[in-house]
């Protein structure tokens, strides 16, 4: 009896041991989480261990689980939400922006010369001037400049000077003539332009597959360079409150160096990557960091160019130069090939285009793919294809994203620079399907938001700020800029969140914060759900966590 007395006890004690929950690593309290779950009330804390959240509820029954090591975070009032995603970012063009010669601020043709003569001249002797960033919509001079408004600033140093949008780039004459392209003037290259005056003689500026003319004379990144520019941009976008990034057209070399630093600890981001597909090493690449913040499983394409450097593909000529109805990059045959490799190998394809006739044309071509196998299969294979930046459609393939099951990844802070210029190039009738985020949201579709930085600045708050209230920073609009078209806060939030999670497969672990999925979450110094518009470009960020850890805290010194 006694031994049997014994064994039950220890039986009772083992199992209250196995019962007894481990501490967290980190309790966030003393502010507001907003769990992201439909019609669930906002909670005062949040438990986590191992990178996942353990429990949220009442701050003082959470504070209480906590152990000797677990660490205990007051939030000061911030509220917060699941980690916020930027949707379509270019990482490494980020973290160059902040290395290079940076242009966004340039207000004028006469601003631009003056930039890059200061820039010029701390250069070495025939050294390559870079620059990115400008774009000519605000400027006084009203046109795009030519090489030689920036020749005798930059001198014999050949100059590659690329628009905000990545697009289109200036190259003063000496960079012509360097890659031989003033006499004879070559042809435009499939996909391309190149911008002549009206003697025919070019005027420095090269839109879309042109630029790669000149794209020699910048050379190699040394690694060095891309590892800095890497964690720059990683450190930069945590510090803005962004947990992850869909990252774009990423060079397939660039993919060893990510999941590198990712594994070191010095890419605080969860990463998923879209590699280049025109490269032959596209599907070479396709997996895991070994950390896991890093996977790689889709690809980039193009159809066309941006809608400010008229590359944009439409179905009408441009209503300001009818002479153009702008660029097709890809070609049916060896795309429609290259989707279908991509579809049996499970591959997502993030496929860029802006005009009405570049989405309509990707619409039947992910159509005629998906139709190509019996619906079943299509069901199985779950692709999740999606149409980067979908700014301008028809209306009648509005309905097509939700019915194709096509993902919309789009970035509402295009359209709150676009409204400057869009209704010059397009005329009022096409601003129908501008920027549609609410009729696409109406007619079932998701939409993945984002930034597209380096285009624009990557900061969360501009781009939830566009999406519900579509206009600028300035609260200015057009006349006839589609207001209908603004998102509620609560589909803004499920479009930087849930959405983003579920155009990377991975709704079962992130876009909520509930018990059992990984700790990703953003902070702001506000409620981005209720405060008024304006102020939403005044919050600041509070407090970044990605799987679990504090990756940025405004509270304490910075990286």
């Amino acid at each position: 009896m006694r031994i049997a007395h014994f064994v039950a006890t220890l039986a009772v004690l083992g199992l209250a041991a196995c019962q007894a929950k481990p501490a967290p690593d980190l309790i966030l309290y003393g502010g507001v989480i907003h769990t992201g779950v439909d019609g669930a009330q906002p909670v005062e804390a949040v438990a986590i261990r191992s990178g996942r959240i353990m429990s949220v509820g009442e701050a003082s029954q959470l504070v209480k689980t906590g152990g000797a090591q677990t660490r205990l975070v007051d939030l000061n009032g911030a509220h917060v939400y699941p980690g916020f995603v930027d949707s379509h970012v270019h990482l490494r063009g980020v973290g160059e922006r902040e290395l290079t010669l940076n242009l966004d601020s340039v207000g004028s043709i006469a601003e631009l010369a003056q930039t890059v003569a200061e820039a010029a001249d701390k250069l070495s002797p025939g050294a390559v001037l870079i620059g990115r960033g400008w774009i000519e919509t605000h400027w006084p001079e009203g046109r795009f400049p030519t090489r030689q408004d920036v020749d005798l600033a930059t001198g014999d140093h050949p100059a590659l000077l690329t628009r905000a949008d990545g697009h289109a780039l200036l190259a003063n004459t000496a960079a012509l003539e360097a890659m031989g392209l003033l006499d004879p003037v070559p042809p435009d290259p499939d996909g391309g332009h190149i911008e002549l005056d009206a003697e025919g003689v070019p005027t420095g500026l090269l839109v879309d597959n042109a630029m790669s003319l000149v794209a020699s004379l910048e050379g190699a990144s040394p690694p060095e360079e891309v590892e800095r520019a890497y964690v720059t941009g990683a450190r930069r976008y945590a510090s803005l409150g962004w947990t992850g990034v869909h990252n774009m057209a990423v060079a397939p070399a660039d993919i060893e160096t990510i999941n590198r630093l990712s594994d070191a600890g010095d890419l605080p981001l969860r990463i998923y990557n879209a590699v280049d597909g025109d490269s032959p090493d596209a599907f070479n690449v396709m997996g895991g960091s070994k950390a896991g913040l890093v996977t790689t499983r889709a690809i980039k394409l193009f159809m066309d160019g941006a809608l400010g450097s008229r590359g944009a593909l439409l179905s009408a000529p441009y209503a300001d130069r009818p002479d153009t109805a702008g660029l097709q990059r890809a070609r049916e045959s060896e795309t429609r090939r290259l989707l279908a490799r991509a579809y049996d190998s499970r591959v997502q394809v993030c496929f860029h285009a802006i005009g009405d006739s570049a989405n309509h044309i990707v619409l039947d071509w992910m159509e005629a793919t998906f139709a190509a196998v019996p619906e079943a299969e299509q069901k199985r294979r779950d692709p999740r294809w999606r149409i980067e930046h979908a700014q301008i459609l028809s209306p009648t393939d509005i309905p097509r994203f939700a019915s194709l099951g096509v993902i919309a990844s789009m970035q509402p802070s295009h359209a709150i620079g676009d409204l400057y210029f869009a209704p010059a190039r397009l005329g009022d009738a096409r601003l129908d399907g501008a920027y549609a985020w609410r009729s696409l949201i109406d007619q079932g579709a998701i939409i993945a938001g984002g930034s597209d930085a380096p285009v624009e600045k990557g900061d969360p708050r501009i781009e939830f700020y566009a999406a519900v209230a579509r206009k600028d920073l300035q609260g200015r609009s057009g006349p006839d800029w589609r207001p209908q078209e603004a998102v509620t806060r609560e589909q803004a939030l499920k479009m930087f969140t849930v959405w983003p999670a579920y155009a990377s497969f991975r709704e079962a672990d992130l876009g909520t914060i509930e018990p059992g999925k990984l700790a990703d979450l953003t902070g702001f110094s506000g409620d981005l759900l209720t405060v008024p518009e304006a102020e939403i470009l005044t919050l600041e960020p509070a407090i970044t966590v990605v799987a679990g850890a504090v990756v940025y805290d405004r509270n304490a010194p910075p990286f």
